[in-house]
């Protein structure tokens, strides 16, 4: 009797396990979220200003669902498109990231990009996330330079180790980004220096949310920090929340709206809206696009 309700046990749990994963690679993560979100960064009595962020593509050439949500956002007429990197997994990924973001290109829009931009996935361990110090794995080249020209051609300031100003929503709006800190490509101190008085809102970009990037971003005085790279987890335990951030911020912090400790910034993180090509799974963490709606302090 005892050995029966053992293996009944054993059983349900494996049962379990199956019926997760399915749910976790076949559902949730095609359960495109759209997050919206009230940052008070403007001035007194200003106009609210929408911004769309989006990362974490990760597109494969055949996703087709994912590319059809995404060009649908072009729906909620935003001041401003921003786009914190990893926007291919594949090498013939280009022809879906421009399907999914044309609609998009009519509007203002700034990019950094993200280690998935330069080289694509190799499968890995998942347990290696967990690992501080493990070794960093690249796999094909990718067409980077083609996505870039793509975007800037469309007007998209490019903010990899960069600085610029744009008007947007009728703003004056001063901008920095670095390129992806995880493999380290950042170089902040190239850009660096206090936001201009005359900026009417200030916002920085990183791929990835590391903390000493985003604490120079934030001394010298940018208002709204933006990245993604973390997938909110990808994989998280309900109540409890992500397990790893793959970077060296909080778990706290893996994705949302979180006011950045020892300042006066904000930073919103995106979950991403897509996975690692050689685990695509999501569980208690959907993919998302979120709609940062700017109010006044």
């Amino acid at each position: 009797m005892r050995k029966r309700t053992l293996f009944r046990l054993g059983m349900g749990t494996v049962a379990a396990g199956a019926a997760t994963l399915a749910y976790a690679s076949l559902v949730e993560r095609n359960l495109f979220t759209l997050r919206r979100f009230d940052v008070p960064v403007l001035p007194a009595d200003t106009e609210p200003l929408r911004v769309l962020h989006l990362s974490d593509l990760h597109m494969m050439p055949e996703q087709r669902r994912k590319q059809d949500w995404v060009a649908s956002l072009a729906a909620l007429d935003p001041d401003l498109v921003v786009v914190t990197g990893d926007n291919m997994a594949h090498p013939g990924a280009v022809p879906g990231v421009l399907r999914a973001l044309a609609p998009l290109l009519d509007f203002p829009g700034v990019f950094v990009f993200g280690s998935n931009d330069y080289t694509g996935p190799v499968l890995k361990n998942p347990f290696s996330y967990f690992l501080p110090d493990r070794e960093y794995s690249e796999g094909a080249e990718l067409p980077y330079d083609e996505l870039r020209d793509v975007f800037t051609g469309a007007g998209w300031a490019d903010l990899n180790n960069a600085r610029t100003t744009l008007k947007a929503g009728g703003r004056l709006i001063e901008l920095v980004g670095v390129d992806d800190p995880h493999i380290a490509r950042d170089d902040y101190p190239s850009v660096a220096g206090p936001v201009p008085a005359a900026a009417e809102l200030s916002i920085a970009l990183s791929h990835s949310p590391e903390p000493a990037v985003l604490d120079q971003m934030a001394a010298d005085g940018f208002e709204l920090l933006l990245a993604g790279h973390t997938h909110g987890g990808q994989v998280c335990v309900p109540g409890f929340g992500a397990l790893v951030t793959n970077c060296g911020l909080p778990r706290s912090m893996a994705k949302g709206l979180h006011r950045w400790p020892d300042s006066d910034a904000w930073l919103h993180v995106s979950a991403g809206l897509g996975t690692h090509p050689t685990a695509p799974v999501r569980f208690a963490c959907r993919p998302e696009a979120s709609i940062l709606t700017l109010i006044p302090r």
